[in-house]
């Protein structure tokens, strides 16, 4: 009887990690089709319907490929660190809530673990950096270092400013706080600043120095190959739908749908108002509760994929930056920026007198 609890949490495990792997999988098949398509290129169309089945593929060359480790690396170190880059994160994932109560752990202090897990990430880049013993992948993570470090000061800024219209670290309480208005509105440049340092923060282009080709081969990944490089890959596309979930929970309402019926018009097929008045009808509650919980992964899911999209967007539009520019955009124009509003935000609640209740002032 005492491994039943521990075997419940390894399958609330599973069934958050496998179809976490799974919408990696197909983010990457996604982003090749769309980058295709705004280049006039046909992308993968060979391997499954419609090329769905290339991430598979891709995934099982890998796999079954021979594995050389450098002969002067530390193998030891150099093993760790893409094993620690990808659990850290998949262990973002923990805390988001995909309705109401629908997480696996609900902290209080949710955000500030996001904060924590993502920010560890980084050793592992470090780590198998330096490791390698190799010029170009030493360079590669330290560039990725100090990019990730520098952009984490941002995006943690950004998120205290949801913070404190909120009054809590809770993601579920950031959630609901948008019944009335999505923080977007209010906080548009914020937004803006916010999904500048997302791109950064997941080493994407125009951002992607770290693993500049033409400077740099593949930076620290240059001398991983075969099923390490595979964790690396998984990381990498697993932390940009991570964050396009944060971001969609932050700014974008979260799980809730009260402004869907309004902004697409193919929600005009389903009666939300049924669902929404006949949910407390204690004869259909499991099927209304079922149908509800639909509705609020659906809505997280096309709000994240809307973000993703933007992700693929930037990077099929804009050209790489170079690093100096990088770290000086970082510094000299989003840090002044972000810690003026962190002024004038407190300063408009104080005055209108709509300070949340659970922040102490004294």
């Amino acid at each position: 009887m005492l491994y039943i609890p521990t075997l419940i949490s390894v399958i609330e495990g599973l069934m958050v990690t496998v179809p976490v792997l799974l919408t990696v999988a197909y983010v990457t098949v996604a982003e090749r089709k769309t980058m295709a398509s705004m280049q006039r290129r046909l992308g993968p169309n060979i391997v499954g319907y419609y090329g769905l089945l290339q991430a598979f593929a891709d995934a099982l060359k890998l796999l079954l490929k021979e594995y050389v480790s450098p002969t002067q690396a530390n193998l030891s170190l150099f093993f760790l660190g893409p094993i620690i880059t990808l659990i850290f994160s998949l262990l973002g994932y923990l805390v988001i809530p995909y309705g109401p109560g629908l997480a696996l752990n609900d902290l209080n202090l949710g955000i500030l673990y996001m904060l924590a897990v993502s920010s560890l990430s980084t050793y592992g880049i470090l780590l198998a950096g330096w490791s390698a013993n190799s010029k170009y992948a030493f360079l590669g993570s330290l560039r990725s270092t100090a990019q990730l470090i520098s952009y984490e000061l941002i995006l943690s800024s950004a998120i205290l400013l949801v913070v404190m219209l909120t009054g809590s670290l809770n993601i579920t309480v950031n959630i609901e706080a948008q019944m009335a208005i999505w923080h977007i509105v209010p906080l548009f440049p914020v937004f803006i600043i916010f999904f500048i340092g997302s791109v950064a923060e997941t080493n994407r282009a125009p951002f992607d120095l770290a693993e500049a080709e033409s400077e740099l081969v593949s930076g620290f990944m240059t001398e991983h190959a075969a099923v390490i490089f595979v964790f690396f890959f998984l990381a990498e596309y697993a932390s940009i739908v991570l964050i396009c979930i944060l971001t969609s929970i932050l700014f974008l309402g979260g799980y809730l749908y009260d402004y869907l019926p309004s902004l697409f018009f193919l929600v005009e097929y389903i009666d939300f108002d049924y669902y929404i008045n006949n949910l407390n009808n204690k004869e259909s509650i499991f099927s209304d509760t079922l149908i509800e919980g639909l509705l609020y992964g659906l809505t997280l899911g096309l709000k994240s994929c809307i973000m993703i999209f933007i992700f693929i967007w930037t990077r099929a539009s804009l050209p790489r930056i170079r690093f100096d520019q990088l770290m000086s955009f970082c510094w000299t124009v989003l840090l002044p920026i972000i810690i003026a509003f962190i002024i004038l935000i407190p300063c408009l609640l104080y005055s209108f007198d709509i300070i949340p209740s659970n922040i102490n002032l004294f």
